[in-house]
């Protein structure tokens, strides 16, 4: 494979720059003329001892200075202006690099966390936690570590090797052309190690993510690790993936380590080669001694950089495997977006229709084939049937987490595809089996995302979802902090929030996926009565396996593999005496035994 010098994350980077490229600019002023007085102290060296041998027929003299005493101290004037100089010109460019590195790296952490939580819900259910937490933070700040101060050190390296070159070649190309000899074989060498070190470096910026993942899925699941008594075996675990991120970083450490000493070898090599010559050539005054003294400190000036540059090449070859990875990420195409000329629409008080709707999951087997639903607006439908009969991604085609591979779902007269995303999701609200709380306060919760809220409102929210029932017994009330996820509270607590907070959103439509299915039965009849309440002056869509959870709906509608096998309400589906759902119901308050391995139980 040909290898490229400007490597795709490279370029990626420099577009993203753009809007700070005259910052760049700026700041690459700074770090060229800061090397270039930061090299004439060098130049100075030669000057001085040209002075000492020559005395008056020295440089300085031929300005126009002729007492020994005057050149001297011109001397001395010249060299203080320029190590301040120099001195000014390191403070603007560690000012300049390090404020750009820092306003890069915040603006790449939000834009790839904004990206990121707009992407569909099938890209996020098919990454870990780990992995994009690790893209966000440990190869942002990779990045950063490298803008602060590895792209100074290569404009320096570039602006030495040119003026030093040029002044080279001004007093002897002969000697220029010796020390300069190794610099191609350096480049050359650079770019196989470059491409040794770049698919390392993506392995293991790849490993890392994926222990990142691992720990923070067992810090998540600490109860079950503790219940279980499975420190040691989740010890192992984490050991094992350390150990191949660890023998990663040690195979590219192997390789980057050995390019240093053979760099070292091709300093010594032009070092030499200036010496000897320039020696001799001194000796038989074919250049001035100031010339020479000029020649051998610039010649360690000149090739000593080269001697850093496996570090340089290393910072550079860790920074753009991240560079890659965070613009893999910021690069991922939404694949649900809003319609060229959506519509935004301030109510959706109105029927809810699938027609002839087929979907699957990632190219799978259908699990809807001209799927067909209609739900009148106000009315309160149970949707009830076994583990993967599509009754939850009802809900997620409504909202459009999810698009229909055929098929339209209307709104009233408005497929939703041509509604505004954002005015859709505003206005449906969803209380989840696993209701996620925020580690704030309960009034924090319940008016998540509502600028400010209204305390009558928060406490309105709270009454009709039932939650003022425990509320009012908590020692701060609304000002409780909840905890990480809501750990401070009962699962049933935790539920009634989150029915609280969606109905802060004022909802037209409101999904319940589950909300009653792992709760205890009083909590059980304080939701139904939130649903029974709530349901008023909005269409409700209530998922549930407990069938006493939606009994009081208007009409149920019962799924089997894709498909409404049954429809009506509670006591007529009871009736029919060989339904699924009479079935179902037997079973739920002990009329019935359940089947096991079709015998009685």
């Amino acid at each position: 494979m040909k290898y490229k010098l400007i490597s795709k994350s490279s370029s990626d980077l420099l577009r993203y720059l753009k809007p700070w490229r005259f910052r760049v600019f700026r700041a690459s002023i700074f770090s060229g003329l800061n090397k270039i007085f930061d090299i004439a102290p060098e130049v100075l060296i030669g000057v001085a001892v040209d002075l000492v041998v020559k005395r008056n027929e020295s440089f300085v003299a031929s300005l126009g200075i002729e007492s020994i005493n005057n050149q001297v101290l011109f001397l001395g004037g010249i060299t203080f202006v320029i190590w301040a100089l120099e001195s000014l010109f390191e403070y603007l460019y560690l000012i300049e690099w390090r404020s750009l590195a820092q306003k890069v790296e915040h603006s790449l952490r939000v834009s790839a966390y904004d990206h990121a939580q707009r992407l569909e819900l099938n890209w996020h259910e098919k990454q870990t936690t780990g992995n994009i937490s690790a893209i966000l933070n440990d190869d942002v700040n990779q990045l950063e570590r490298f803008l602060n101060n590895g792209v100074n050190q290569i404009i320096q390296v570039i602006i030495s090797t040119i003026i030093i070159g040029f002044i080279f070649f001004y007093i002897s190309p002969l000697i220029a052309s010796i020390a300069i000899l190794p610099v191609p074989i350096i480049f050359f060498m650079s770019l196989f190690f470059q491409k040794k070190l770049s698919p390392r470096y993506k392995s293991i910026r790849e490993k890392v993510g994926i222990l990142n993942s691992s720990i923070i899925n067992n810090l998540m699941g600490i109860q079950t690790i503790k219940s279980f008594m499975t420190f040691d075996f989740e010890k192992g675990i984490i050991k094992g993936l350390s150990d191949d991120y660890q023998k990663e970083n040690i195979k590219a450490i192997s390789i980057s380590s050995a390019f240093n000493p053979l760099i070292r070898m091709g300093v010594l090599a032009g070092f030499l080669g200036t010496i000897l010559i320039g020696s001799h050539m001194a000796l038989n005054n074919t250049i001035e001694v100031g010339s020479y003294s000029v020649l051998v400190f610039l010649t360690q000036r000149f090739l000593w950089p080269f001697t850093s540059l496996s570090t340089l090449i290393d910072d550079f070859e860790r920074s753009m495997a991240s560079s890659n990875r965070i613009f893999d990420l910021i690069q991922t195409k939404k694949k649900i977006i809003n319609h060229p000329n959506a519509i935004i629409i301030d109510s959706l008080m109105n029927d809810i229709t699938f027609n002839e709707i087929s979907f699957n999951y990632d190219g799978k087997e259908n699990l809807f084939k001209n799927f067909n639903l209609r739900i009148p607006f106000g009315s309160s439908v149970g949707i009830v049937g076994d583990t993967g009969s599509g009754k939850t991604t009802i809900a997620k085609l409504l909202l459009r987490l999810y698009e229909p591979t055929d098929g339209s779902i209307y709104i009233g007269k408005y497929n939703i595809n041509e509604i505004d995303i954002n005015s859709l999701r505003k206005k449906i609200g969803i209380v989840s089996q696993d209701s996620f709380l925020f580690n704030s306060t309960i009034k924090n919760n319940i008016s998540y995302g509502i600028t400010n809220p209204l305390i009558e409102d928060i406490e309105d929210a709270a009454i009709q979802s039932q939650s003022i029932e425990f509320i009012d017994k908590l020692p701060f009330g609304f000002d409780t902090a909840v905890g990480e996820r809501g750990q401070t509270l009962s699962g049933g607590q935790q539920q009634r929030i989150a029915i609280a907070r969606t109905l802060m959103r004022q909802p037209d439509i409101i999904i319940f996926d589950e909300a009653t299915s792992s709760v205890d039965n009083k909590t059980e009849q304080l939701i139904q009565q939130a649903l029974f309440d709530i349901r008023k002056g909005r269409t409700s869509i209530i998922i549930a396996h407990r069938l006493s959870t939606i009994r009081n709906c208007s009409n149920i509608f019962v799924l089997k593999d894709g498909e409404i096998i049954e429809e009506g309400n509670h006591d007529y589906l009871v009736s029919l005496k060989k339904s699924y759902y009479s079935q179902l119901w037997n079973i739920q308050t002990g009329k019935q035994k359940l089947e096991v391995n079709g015998s009685g139980s």
